[in-house]
C-alpha cells in the first residue's frame, strides 16, 4: 500500500521527532536549557532519563494518529502514515515540547456523515485512553518529596527565593483542567503531588497534561478539527452555527485583554487597529458570513472586549490561544467538507459523539502555559 520512500520518510520523522522530544523532556525535567552552561550538557545517561518523558508522549500521539489511520484503512479511504514534526528549539534557547504535532493526510473523497465521524472521532477516544492510562500511572508512581530536591537543591537554601530568567530557569505556571485535578485529588498522595510549577520535572505527569492539551486542541467543535467531525456526525444542519459561535468565543477568550484601555493613547493607536486587523484575517476566508457580517462580527468582539476589561481591569484571557485561532480561520477553515451521505448516526456512534464532547470539556485548559 505505501511505498519504501514513504516508509523511509515517516520512520525517519518518527525518530526525529523521539530524539526532539527526548532533548525538550530533559530540559523540562532538569528546567535549564541544556546548552546554556556546559555543567548543564546532557549527558547518555540523562538522555535515557528523559525518555520517560518522550515515549509516553509520543506514545500518546502515534495512538492518536493510529486510531485515524486504522479506521481510514476500514473503510478503504486512502490516506497517508501519520507525519511526525519534530520541533525541538532549544538550540535557540527557546522552551519547546519536541514536536509541533503529527497529521496525517486523506488523499481520497469522504462519501458519508458516518466515515467522517468514525475516521474523526477515533483518534482523540484511542489517545485519550493511552492518556488516562499514562496519567493513572503518573500519580499512583510519585517519587518521594524529597525527590524536587534533587533537581533543586537550593530549595533547601532558607534564603532561596526563587529562580531568574537570568540564571537560565524556566519559571512555568501550568493551569488546571477538570480531568487533571479530579485525578490529582483521588489518585495522588497530597504529601507527595508536586506543585503545578513543577510538574515539569515529573516526565509521566508532565507527559499526560500535554496529551490532554492535545486532545481539548482536536476536540474543539470547530471546522474540520475531530471535534468538528463529531458535530457534524452528530448534528450536520447546525454544523456551521456551532462551529462560528465556538470559533467567536475561542477568539473572544484569546483576544481579551489584548487592547486595554489603560495603556496610553500613543500605544492605543497602533494595537487597536493591529489588533482589529489581525481579527479580520482570522475571518476574512470564512464562507459562514458576508463581509459586512464579518465586519459587524470583528467589531463587536473587539468593543467588548475593551468595556470588559475597562471595567474589570485584571480580566485577561489566554494570548497563546491566538495563534491557534489564527490557523483555525485561515488554514484549517470553519467549514466541514461536503459529503454525499446524511444518513443518521446509529444509538452507539451518538453515545460516542457525546462522550468526546465530556473528554473535551474535561480536557480543555484556559490557561495550559504561563512562562516567565
Amino acid at each position: 500500500m505505501y511505498t519504501k520512500k514513504e516508509y523511509l520518510i515517516h520512520i525517519s520523522l518518527f525518530i526525529l521527532t523521539l530524539i526532539a522530544t527526548t532533548l525538550a523532556g530533559a530540559e523540562w525535567l532538569y528546567g535549564k536549557s541544556i546548552l546554556a552552561d556546559g555543567e548543564y550538557f546532557l549527558t547518555w545517561e540523562y538522555f535515557i532519563k528523559s525518555l520517560h518523558f518522550s515515549v509516553p508522549f509520543l506514545g500518546i500521539l502515534l495512538i492518536h494518529e493510529l486510531g485515524h489511520l486504522f479506521t481510514s484503512l476500514h473503510y478503504k479511504v486512502k490516506t497517508s502514515m501519520p507525519f511526525f514534526i519534530p520541533g525541538w528549539l532549544g538550540f535557540l534557547g527557546a522552551p519547546s515540547i519536541g514536536t509541533f504535532g503529527a497529521i496525517i493526510k486523506l488523499k481520497s473523497y469522504i462519501n458519508s456523515r458516518k466515515k467522517y465521524f468514525d475516521i474523526g472521532v477515533a483518534g482523540p477516544l484511542a489517545g485519550f485512553i493511552i492518556a488516562f492510562g499514562v496519567l493513572w500511572y503518573g500519580f499512583t508512581h510519585l517519587p518521594e518529596a524529597n525527590y524536587i530536591y534533587q533537581i533543586h537543591p537550593e530549595y533547601l537554601d532558607p534564603e532561596f527565593k526563587g529562580h531568574s530568567a537570568e540564571e537560565g530557569y524556566l519559571n512555568i505556571e501550568m493551569g488546571y483542567n477538570l480531568l487533571f485535578y479530579g485525578m490529582e485529588k483521588v489518585l495522588a498522595e497530597p504529601e507527595k503531588m508536586p506543585n503545578m510549577s513543577e510538574i515539569i520535572h515529573f516526565p509521566y505527569i508532565f507527559a499526560g497534561y500535554l496529551a490532554l492539551f492535545f486532545t481539548a486542541l482536536n476536540l474543539l467543535p470547530i471546522g474540520q478539527l475531530d471535534g468538528g467531525h463529531v458535530v457534524f456526525g452528530l448534528s450536520p444542519k447546525y454544523h456551521k452555527q456551532i462551529s462560528l459561535v465556538f470559533y467567536i468565543a475561542f477568539v473572544f477568550y484569546a483576544g481579551l485583554g489584548s487592547i486595554n484601555p489603560y495603556h496610553s493613547i500613543d500605544r492605543l493607536i497602533f494595537s487597536i487597529p493591529l489588533y482589529i486587523g489581525f481579527l479580520y484575517f482570522c475571518f476574512s476566508r470564512s464562507r459562514i458570513m458576508d463581509k459586512q457580517t464579518k465586519w459587524m462580527v470583528i467589531l463587536v468582539i473587539a468593543s467588548v472586549q475593551y468595556a470588559l476589561v475597562y471595567a474589570f481591569p485584571t480580566l485577561q484571557g489566554y494570548s497563546g490561544w491566538l495563534l491557534f485561532a489564527f490557523l483555525l480561520g485561515r488554514v484549517m477553515g470553519l467549514e466541514h467538507p461536503e459529503v454525499s451521505g446524511f444518513k443518521h448516526l446509529d444509538r452507539k456512534r451518538k453515545i460516542l459523539g457525546w462522550i468526546s464532547i465530556i473528554i473535551f470539556l474535561l480536557c480543555f485548559t484556559p490557561q495550559p502555559l504561563q512562562i516567565s
